[in-house]
């Protein structure tokens, strides 16, 4: 199968074909450095995240450009309110989002270019559109002429005519047409600016990204994306200018993710009702998130509430199951058991594909994961060796790391005490009875809180063994209390951190 991507321009998917054999060419817009990060732009971080390791995987050599806006009025305005110099104010959050994408474990961009880098870049293309008539000057500000070109509004539909200015567009009567945008905006006092032939300013919002992707890309890229709510008018603009520059398309494919939403509004800094990415990540692992991106379709919006995480981690900890070793003394499943997981694993290799092909429909790719660890499960409980899981469960692996998930088991930052004291309570409760083969733990030195947790559930083996069931249920109970899930099968018992 074809991968085919849904295209915003067209409205349809589309087969999709890249400008040269075997690369790709990508450009994110990301966001405006003026305050802490919220997962809404964690979330289309992910997304691009998972089209650009599918690529990888389809064997694309794959050029990702990912820019910083840290010149803008909200920049401006924050520092002011601050009292701090607006380009250290946007550092400082540059700094921040590049951890975020490291704790979120997104891929690094091939470039990661910001506007105040690219000054030289805008100034040429502002002056070749104002020789070309595309743009006039006015009190040492620059306007795109929207008239000149006839088909703007072709990415959103929308008909000049029936325009009206948008929230980043103010009225201006210098303006020959009410949705000109500003290429140049002249310098206000104690505004961060840069010279050029029209004086001193700095570059409006939509023109730093056409520089960005002609200085990195080129007059032409396969993806362009970003969230929908940028189709116009930053998107719509970008289309406008450079195509009026090169003469050719600008994109071949548009992709745009829907937006998270919190009491059934998008999330945003404006309205207030955000969750800043380090909230979640001080409450949720990161693949939490990334659960939820991969459990809805990348253009719809995305709800977030306390259900939908849960249901996510609930999500992860099952696709994790399936990476557990065999249970203790696994005799080896029969030929039956072993034929049903070899053809799982067919059916789930194949059905992954297709599904990501189809527009990256990364839930139905999910299906076929979830599927495939029922499989595995249900022949581990049937004996099978870690010998006979293995393909199975290799699999698995390499397809959860193309959607960028990790199914390591976290290590849990777990206290000692507790275990100590649970080893402690029942060292005194069984004082004095003669209990064969039981080992206690060594409770001196650095204690490990695994082999602890290892020991307990041999002295329950043993208990369980003289049929003292109310003690082996305490130490089954004591262990949940702890966070500890006890599996019990006709092999033995395991742990996991539940």
């Amino acid at each position: 199968m074809t991968l085919r991507i849904f295209n915003t321009l067209s409205h349809k998917k589309e087969e999709f074909q890249p400008l040269k054999e075997g690369e790709v060419s990508i450009y994110v817009c990301g966001p405006t450095v003026y305050d802490k990060a919220h997962i809404g732009h964690a979330m289309s971080s992910l997304v691009f995240d998972v089209v650009r390791r599918y690529l990888d995987y389809r064997g694309y050599k794959v050029r990702h450009v990912m820019n910083y806006t840290d010149v803008d009025d909200k920049i401006i305005q924050r520092a002011n309110h601050e009292s701090v110099d607006a380009i250290e104010l946007a550092e400082r959050y540059i700094q921040e989002y590049d951890q975020h994408l490291k704790d979120l474990n997104i891929l690094s961009a091939t470039v990661f270019p910001r506007a105040t880098e690219e000054i030289s870049g805008i100034i040429d293309m502002i002056a070749r559109l104002l020789e070309s008539d595309y743009a006039y000057a006015a009190d040492g500000d620059v306007y795109y002429r929207v008239e000149n070109k006839d088909d703007y509004g072709k990415l959103s539909g929308r008909k000049l005519e029936e325009m009206q200015a948008g929230a980043r567009i103010g009225i201006d009567e210098r303006k020959e047409h009410a949705m000109d945008f500003a290429l140049w905006k002249a310098a206000k006092p104690g505004e961060p600016s840069w010279e050029s032939p029209w004086g001193a300013g700095r570059p409006g919002w939509h023109i730093e990204c056409s520089a960005m992707v002609l200085h990195h890309l080129g007059k032409q890229i396969d993806i362009h994306g970003g969230g929908n709510d940028l189709i116009f008018p930053h998107h719509e603009n970008e289309i406008a200018q450079s195509e009026s520059l090169t003469g050719e398309p600008f994109a071949r494919y548009w992709m745009h993710n829907g937006m998270l939403q919190l009491s059934g509004e998008k999330m945003s800094k404006s309205l207030g009702n955000l969750i800043t990415i380090e909230e979640f990540l001080s409450r949720h692992e990161a693949d939490a998130l990334r659960m939820m991106v991969l459990n809805s379709n990348y253009r719809h919006p995305l709800t977030y509430g306390d259900e939908v995480v849960e249901q996510a981690e609930r999500g992860l900890d099952r696709l994790r199951s399936g990476l557990r070793p065999q249970q203790p003394g696994a005799p080896g499943a029969g030929p039956d058991d072993l034929n049903t997981l070899a053809l799982q694993v067919e059916s789930a290799g194949v059905g992954f594909i297709e599904a990501m092909d189809d527009d990256f429909n990364t839930s139905a790719a999910l299906a076929h994961l979830f599927d495939l660890v029922r499989a595995v499960n249900q022949s581990r409980d049937a004996g099978a060796t870690d010998q006979q899981l293995k393909p199975a469960q290799e699999l698995l692996d390499e397809l959860a790391i193309v959607l960028g998930l990790s199914l390591v088991q976290p290590e849990r930052k777990a206290a000692p005490e507790p275990f100590i004291s649970l080893v402690q309570t029942l060292q005194s409760e069984l004082d004095g009875q003669e209990l064969a083969g039981v080992e206690w733990p060594a409770l001196d030195g650095d204690v490990d809180i695994s082999q602890l947790i290892d020991g307990l559930l041999s002295i329950r083996i043993q208990l369980r063994g003289q049929k003292l069931w109310a003690l082996s249920d305490k130490i089954r109970d004591s262990l949940i209390e702890l966070g500890v899930q006890v599996e019990d099968s006709a092999q033995g018992s395991t742990w996991r951190w539940g």
